[in-house]
């Protein structure tokens, strides 16, 4: 079964950019609020969506290198990959309806 899956810096390419197919990654930490209100619309996206678009999440705190990697300044940020490259960047938590007509050209 689906879910949103943790990674890493050490694991970010293996999981993310190697991923067949679309990949959104959210950025987030634990001391963010959006990022926990933002959290169970990315539980039933990641469910919902399963082997259309896989659903990451990476704590920016304990993974700075990735973090740095791409920019992420604010919490929650939403980075979609594919092919191994950002496709779509999205800041700040949103409802399912929406995130769903952001990323509909993308799955």
């Amino acid at each position: 079964m689906g879910g949103v899956r943790r990674v890493t810096d050490r694991d970010f390419a293996e999981r993310v950019l190697a991923a067949r197919g679309p990949v959104l990654v959210e950025f987030t930490a634990e001391w963010c609020p959006p990022c926990r209100q933002l959290a169970p619309v990315l539980a039933e996206l990641a469910v919902e969506q399963e082997g259309r678009l896989a659903v990451v999440a990476l704590d920016v705190d304990a993974n700075p290198e990735t973090r740095n990697a791409y920019g992420v300044l604010s919490m929650p940020t939403l980075m979609v990959f594919r092919d191994g490259e950002p496709v779509r960047s999205l800041v700040g938590a949103r409802a399912k309806s929406r995130l769903l007509r952001e990323l509909d050209d993308l799955l």
